[in-house]
């Protein structure tokens, strides 16, 4: 069955286990800086799958034993542990990390946990702000553990199992020190890697609790198409099923697999209707309360389950049930498929518990409809909640239902980046909140912004006819920021896709935290919101509300060594130091470091479904060299090592001031013959010269300044065999930043007295030393984030000073 076609490799090689044989303990070497500990009092190990450890049979590493009759050492490069062969406890198990990377405290007991930088949560249901999360594989200390003893196992005919009963440790040790991103690549050698999403789940995706007719969605649909606002995935919440008929009695009406025809009437054409706009559909499931006698699938489920049907009785859902399972997909779920159904989205509520100790419903839910939904080789996809350690085998993920307030958004960028440090890279959130709280359309404004940077941007709403997130529903200010923010979102998904193959074959999460990058640095600790967006970005959203005299919003942010450029702004910032960003509604702090490339789909207005883009925008931040591949690919293929990607190499020599594109290869189904290029430089001081060579002759250009950049596209499409070349001055240099330039718009703008605006103009203008211009503006007595905003701008760049 192909639900079952699960690739393990669990068993560990022989020569790196240590103990074990007329043992209670068993050690297990599987990286230099990863150990599994196992204690049994009856000396019968697990080398069974389990949710969380897939593939123990790893390389094994280079490591010494000492052992003695008190005692045994095991010491690998990264770290030194002691045992004293007992049952484990504080004093007779430790694990020392190796290398110099704190003062104190990187030496582990079993049992005494130390600080941990996090990792994710089952959910967000309800939550107003920060919740409790569960722990990852990284710590400043160096050291981080995951107690894997009850988790749910795999049989090695890929149907699910309990635990053994009994005295039983089966926990394992990540000693990386800080080297933090190592420790997540063992991670995911140990628990499988993230699988490739098809392009079209990175685009924007609507979704609404709320009783739509047939009629009624596709009209929002081409409501949106004809305000210029792509989508790529139509969610169908809970009424798409019977919940409200006079034939759901004695039951909530969560559960439901029979299309309500009240409101749909003909399912197979509404959802040709949506695929022919570009759209992959998909639909919310309660499974909970089993197989009511109202049913479609009623009696073919019960002939196939032998279940008596002479009094209605309902078939109630069983996750431990081969019998049940099989027909829970194959009749139950495959009869709505042949309708038009692309995947589910699984919204389990009920608990971990189920008829077998150990077999959460949820980690069968996941794993199951995750692997059929690949049974006819297609690219599969679910959606889903956390369930354990494990869970990004199964993107992507459901965060919850969020209460609608600010403190909200604060917490989710560092829930997102946080779920990395267990390996869990594709959250979608209820972008804008799901429910209760109240109607801020700043706040609706900013957490739309804040989904542009998620690793799904699926807005969302509850059943309440006030709340709904519409770009037309909010005042025009509102209304034109979110339309960009979901222009943009499309405009990014040559990055997205890239970042996605990225994180598929190289184990790198889209969404990372700063201190991967920089463990050593206390700022990037402090910076929890702020995170690498891909290997080029760096974003810090704004979570809170405007000043009302600035009409600002504000962020404190962290920028690493080097000089970086909003790339939205063309502001040029020095590094290593922290710096209170502002932004009008319309701004937001998106940057890149010299030498970034980030690729982008040209179009004003992209399309629907996130096609490979015909036209490129490629945006390169000069001032050091930078190397960036495209990968594209036509859709096929279930996972990174079946699909055929298509690669397009761009490569920026700073000294020599030239861009080299091209060719792409292979040249596969699914892109365009030819494509224009337009090549954008934010923060570029305006050049002398420009060329553009296509397979080595001149080509005619157009050069444009730009609001913070410069512009220079070919005047005709190219094709993919052939290679660019754009020379512009040797050693360009990133503009020094004007302050004025951006201070005015954010005079002009507030609202405050028009003499004190003049004062200010001229104490910026002034030609005196920076700290004459900073000591006349604080004489002033300014609103404190007015104040803050022209500090941004005149201490962004140390070359103005």
């Amino acid at each position: 069955m192909q639900r079952q076609n699960f690739l393990v490799k669990p068993v560990a090689n022989k020569k790196a286990v240590v103990g074990g044989t007329a043992a209670n303990y068993r050690l297990t070497v599987l990286t230099d800086g990863l150990i599994r500990y196992e204690w049994a009092d009856d000396g019968k190990f697990e080398d069974r799958a389990s949710t969380f450890a897939i593939h123990r049979d790893l390389p094994v590493p280079e490591f010494r034993v000492l052992d003695t009759d008190d005692g045994l050492e095991i010491v690998t490069e990264r770290l030194h542990l002691y045992y004293d062969k007992k049952p484990f406890s504080a004093s007779g198990l430790s694990v020392q990390v190796r290398g110099n990377i704190a003062n104190h405290g990187t030496l582990w007991r079993y049992g005494l946990e130390g600080s941990n930088l996090g990792g994710t949560a089952r959910t967000l249901d309800e939550a107003d702000g920060r919740i409790p999360l569960g722990t990852g594989v990284i710590s400043r200390q160096g050291y981080a553990t995951i107690d894997d003893s009850r988790s749910m196992l795999f049989e090695n005919d890929g149907w699910v199992a309990g635990r053994r009963p009994g005295n039983r440790m089966d926990g394992y040790i990540f000693s990386y020190g800080h080297d933090f991103k190592n420790a997540i690549k063992a991670f995911y050698a140990l628990s499988g890697p993230q699988p490739l999403l098809p392009r079209w789940a990175l685009g924007n995706w609507w979704s609404r609790y709320y009783k739509y007719t047939a009629d009624a969605y596709l009209e929002l649909m081409d409501r949106f198409r004809s305000e210029g606002l792509p989508f790529s995935v139509a969610v169908l919440d809970m009424d798409w099923h019977y919940v409200t008929d006079a034939r759901v009695r004695g039951v909530s009406g969560w559960t439901g697999y029979s299309w309500d025809r009240n409101l749909i009437a003909h399912p197979q054409k509404f959802l040709s209707e949506l695929h022919g706009r570009d759209l992959k559909v998909t639909a919310n499931l309660h499974p909970a309360d089993g197989v009511q006698a109202y049913e479609d699938a009623y009696e073919e489920m019960a002939g196939a389950l032998g279940h008596d049907t002479t009094k209605g009785d309902p078939i109630a859902f069983d996750a431990t049930s081969r019998a049940f399972v099989n027909a829970y997909f194959d009749i139950l779920h495959r009869r709505l498929e042949e309708d038009g159904m692309d995947f589910w989205w699984v919204d389990w509520q009920q608990g971990e518990h189920s008829k077998i100790t150990g077999v959460d419903p949820l980690w069968v839910l996941n794993h199951f409809h995750f692997l059929d939904n690949s049974r006819d080789g297609t690219r599969p996809l679910t959606f889903s909640r956390y369930a354990g350690p494990g869970s990004h085998r199964y993107p992507v993920g459901f965060s919850g239902d969020t209460i609608v307030t600010w403190d909200s958004l604060d917490f989710q960028p560092e829930f997102t980046a946080t779920a990395s440090n267990i390996g869990y890279g594709w959250w979608s959130h209820d972008i804008g909140g799901h429910m209760g709280g109240y109607r801020d359309d700043e706040l609706a404004t900013r957490w739309v912004q804040s989904g542009v940077f998620s690793p799904i941007m699926r807005l969302h709403s509850s059943d309440n006819p006030f709340n709904t997130k519409e770009p037309w529903v909010y005042d025009m200010e509102f209304r034109e920021a979110m339309n960009d923010a979901l222009r943009l979102r499309h405009q990014l998904m040559p990055y997205l896709y890239t970042m996605n193959v990225r994180a598929a074959t190289k184990n790198e999460p889209l969404v990372q935290p700063m201190y991967w990058m920089y463990p050593t640095s206390n700022e990037a600790y402090r910076a929890r919101n702020e995170f690498y967006f891909g290997s080029e970005l760096i974003v810090a959203p704004i979570t809170s509300p405007r000043d009302a005299v600035s009409r600002l919003g504000k962020v404190r942010a962290w920028l690493p060594s080097g000089r970086h450029v909003d790339i939205l702004t063309g502001a040029v910032y020095d590094g290593d130091r922290e710096i209170w960003m502002y932004r009008p509604l319309r701004g937001y702090p998106v940057l890149a470091r010299e030498g970034a490339i980030i690729p982008m789909d040209a179009a004003k207005v992209p399309l629907n479904g996130g096609t490979n883009p015909k036209a490129f925008v490629i945006e390169i931040v000069v001032g050091s060299d930078g190397h960036f591949e495209i990968v594209e690919d036509d859709g096929s293929g279930s996972s990174a090592d079946t699909a055929e990607l298509a690669r397009t190499r761009i490569d920026y020599n700073q000294s020599r001031g030239t861009v080299a594109v091209g060719p792409t290869s292979p040249v596969i189904a699914g892109l365009p013959s030819k494509r224009k290029w337009t090549f954008s430089f934010p923060g570029l001081a305006m050049p002398k010269k420009v060329r553009i060579l296509v397979d080595g002759v001149d080509k005619e250009l157009k050069l444009e300044p730009a609001s913070g950049k410069v512009i220079v596209s070919l005047n005709e499409p190219i094709p993919l065999r052939s290679i660019i070349s754009v020379e512009i001055d040797p050693e360009p240099h990133l503009a020094i930043t004007d302050a004025a330039k951006h201070i005015f718009p954010i005079l002009v703008g507030s609202q405050m007295d028009y003499n004190p605006k003049k004062s200010i103009w001229a104490a910026v203008n002034a030609r005196t030393p920076l700290t004459g211009r900073l000591s006349q503006l604080h004489a002033l007595n300014l609103n404190e984030n007015l104040m803050g905003a022209m500090l941004e701008y005149l201490l962004a760049d140390s070359r103005a000073i």
